[in-house]
């Protein structure tokens, strides 16, 4: 229904415009009529002053409304025949009230149209725009070559209110106003337009344009000043930037700062490499790849029975996990990070002020700082937990004995990744998650496959559960369990030797001077940065788990680059905004689950039409030789277009598989030219020219194939005619 309003009203303004044309309106709007018409419109004036003011109003706002040329012949006109003054504050409502409705008019017929089909190409206009809108539009307004109908039409695709519009409208455009009114009380001296937009004046009105800019420079000067007052910077001043946190997101900020010649330093009191190598991506991957050969080993015969404990040395298993950590340890050392440049100081780093950082009693003078101190793993406030004991994703790797019976609280990607790889170690594991499937960030299709996955394979799931308590009887601990589907009629004891929590993860901001500072969201925990992930400090700026909303290595060390890089040479008039638009994630299952952008779930809750394509790896040649036909690839796109809003991927290498839609969501690639593109017969990436190619049968142009049909029959009858 909404679609037929807009076309109606689309018609309606078309009309509006053919009449103008026919009836030829702006013949009323030229020079010459109106110097014609001068004494008489001012004889009518004086008679009616308020009815001819508001008739002129009324036309005024009309003419603006429709973009109707003739505006500035009726601005001289209103001073011709009300004076400077009222002729001004006529013009001045009337220009703004119709530049608005022509606003209006254009963000309701064009916006949604223009934002479904290139909103990916204007992402960061748009974020440009939510940021600075006012000060774009208020200088547009003040230069008066570029035609106001034009801008009108522009900053109704954009995300700019209305009440802004209007009110930077009104300010931007009163100065040509007041330049054209003062020439209309001197009509009779003007021969043409080119008389009143003279170069002088010309020049003079683009100079008035640099104001906002330059508005805009003095204030970042005087916030400069406060802040320096507040917090006088030191009198020597050693380095460029001292980043807090070796993990992924500070190593790479470090490694930018040295690579650029700045004299960095890294601080960090634990182990170099942060989380990612020491506790996750690493030794997690590692596990997981010692467990899936377990698994294939088992499901062909050559070792004994799924859920025995027996057939593996966790030990061995453990031993290998950390001389794989070992192996890349070097690539995050403090010797190399000294070799290319970075002071390395082991400490407990505090920022005292927005200068400076005291370590362990020393106190380090710079002229920014980098905060990249990651995240820990949440632990509930559940009764009996402390007593019993637990494991995180941080300790996990200390087991030397592989747990009998494994609990798992929560069924994100850690508590999948790490149920499964236990369970094909022999553990009898155990996953209570609070939603109703796995995975619950992702689409249900997903969760659901990997929950026959896990049945498949002797995992026990207690889905839409909660932990209540703990208890231990002797060596036999339990955990009271309720179902959040069933109430309190439905509760029950699951025992265990060990239990893993992994229900996310926590941002380290505690003890690092950041609260004292204020530079915390009360509500999430986190860092609180702006788009160039600078605090309200302009001299702190922050990166990874600590900023979020993904914690992921990956998004840390893409942070990381804008971080420093503003840290390092931003300033007032050229910054960069991190780049958010396609952030890519997998949980490394088996099979792999791997999204970018919307799910069909968000996308729904978001009320964003789209459509849905899925290819299943039962089609897929590759997938049918490996045995591995478990999953699918499904796209979303807008209906009628091949532009990719999000991907889900279930399937072996669905984190390798990915990249191909990041980097055409990253570049608004559509779907026809994945299709066109070649990949290499027979491997999974297949699957995503599959995928594409159904969409493209889906959208094949009946009518055009109909056609060809006929053009075809007429040939070969033609043919069998001749014969």
């Amino acid at each position: 229904m909404r679609l037929d309003k807009r076309w109606l009203a689309a018609i309606v303004v078309v009309g509006i415009l053919l009449i103008a044309l026919v009836f030829e309106p702006t013949r009323y709007l030229s020079l010459d009529y109106l110097k014609s018409r001068q004494a008489a419109l001012v004889a009518e004036v004086n008679a009616a002053p308020l009815a001819a003011a508001a008739i002129g109003f009324a036309i005024y706002a009309l003419v603006t409304a429709l973009s109707i040329p003739g505006a500035a012949v009726l601005t001289l006109a209103a001073g011709a025949v009300f004076g400077l003054f009222w002729g001004t504050l006529l013009v001045s409502f009337a220009s703004s009230i119709g530049a608005t409705l022509a606003f209006l008019l254009a963000r309701y017929l064009l916006r949604g149209l223009v934002q479904a089909r290139f909103g990916h190409r204007l992402a960061s206009v748009n974020r440009g725009v939510r940021n600075d809108g006012p000060i774009y539009l208020l200088t547009l307004r003040l230069i008066p070559v570029i035609p106001f109908f034009l801008i009108n039409l522009l900053m109704a695709l954009t995300p700019i209110s209305t009440r802004q519009f209007y009110l930077y409208s009104q300010l931007g455009m009163l100065p040509a106003t007041v330049v054209f009114v003062n020439a209309g009380t001197q009509l009779a001296t003007i021969d043409s337009l080119g008389d009143i937009a003279s170069f002088d004046v010309l020049l003079a009105l683009g100079l008035l344009a640099l104001l906002p800019l330059l508005a805009r420079l003095i204030a970042a000067i005087a916030r400069r000043r406060r802040f320096v007052a507040a917090w006088p910077p030191p009198t020597a001043v050693d380095r460029n930037v001292i980043v807090i946190g070796a993990g992924s997101a500070g190593l790479v900020a470090s490694l930018i700062a040295a690579t650029v010649r700045a004299r960095v330093t890294l601080v960090e009191s634990g182990r170099m490499g942060g989380d990612c190598l020491n506790s996750g991506c690493v030794p997690s991957k590692a596990l997981l790849r010692v467990a899936r050969e377990v698994h294939e080993r088992r499901t062909r015969g050559l070792v004994s029975s799924p859920g025995s404990a027996g057939d593996v040395d966790f030990a061995a298993v453990m031993r290998r996990v950390h001389e794989v950590i070992d192996a890349i340890a070097p690539h995050d050392s403090v010797e190399r990070y000294r070799a290319l440049g970075v002071e390395c100081i082991q400490g407990r780093a505090r920022v005292v002020s927005p200068w400076e950082v005291e370590v362990d009693g020393q106190r380090l003078a710079t002229r920014a700082i980098v905060i990249a101190t990651g995240a820990r793993p949440q632990i509930p406030p559940l009764p009996g937990l402390d007593d019993i004991g637990y494991l995180t994703s941080d300790n996990v790797w200390e087991l030397t004995a592989l747990p009998r019976r494994l609990l798992v609280l929560g069924g994100g990607p850690i508590g999948c990744e790490l149920a499964q790889a236990f369970a094909r170690l022999g553990s009898q594991v155990t996953v209570v998650e609070m939603a109703e499937r796995l995975l619950p960030r992702e689409d249900p299709q997903a969760g659901e496959l990997l929950a026959h996955v896990f049945a498949a394979e002797g995992i026990t799931l207690a889905l839409h559960c909660r932990a209540e308590r703990f208890s231990a009887d002797g060596d036999t601990k339990r955990v009271s369990v309720r179902s959040l589907a069933l109430g309190d009629a439905e509760s029950f004891e699951v025992e265990f030797d060990e239990v893993l929590l992994a229900l996310g993860r926590t941002p380290n901001t505690r003890g690092f001077g950041l609260e004292e500072l204020n530079l915390l969201d009360p509500e999430r925990g986190t860092l609180e940065v702006d788009d160039y992930l600078q605090t309200r400090l302009p001299t702190i700026y922050a990166c990874g788990d600590v900023v979020g909303p993904w914690q992921f290595t990956h998004t840390a060390s893409h942070q990381a680059w804008y971080a420093a890089v503003n840290a390092l040479f931003g300033s007032p008039l050229k910054r960069f905004a991190v780049d958010h638009r396609a952030i890519p994630w997998c949980t490394f299952t088996d099979p792999e689950i791997a999204r970018v952008g919307l799910s069909e779930s968000e996308a729904a809750a978001s009320g964003i039409a789209c459509e849905v394509t899925t290819y299943a790896l039962e089609e897929l040649d590759r997938a049918i030789a490996d045995g591995a036909t478990r999953g699918f690839v499904r796209i979303l796109t807008p209906p009628g277009s091949d532009r990719i809003l999000g991907v889900t991927i279930a399937s072996e290498r669905a984190g390798d598989l990915i990249a191909e839609f990041v980097l055409a969501m990253k570049h608004g690639l559509g779907l026809r030219k994945l299709l066109g593109t070649i990949h290499i017969y027979p491997t999974y990436a297949e699957a995503n020219r599959m995928a594409a190619g159904a969409w493209q049968r889906r959208h094949a142009p009946q009518s055009l194939l109909a056609l060809a049909e006929r053009f075809h029959r007429w040939r070969r009858e033609g043919a069998a005619r001749r014969r």
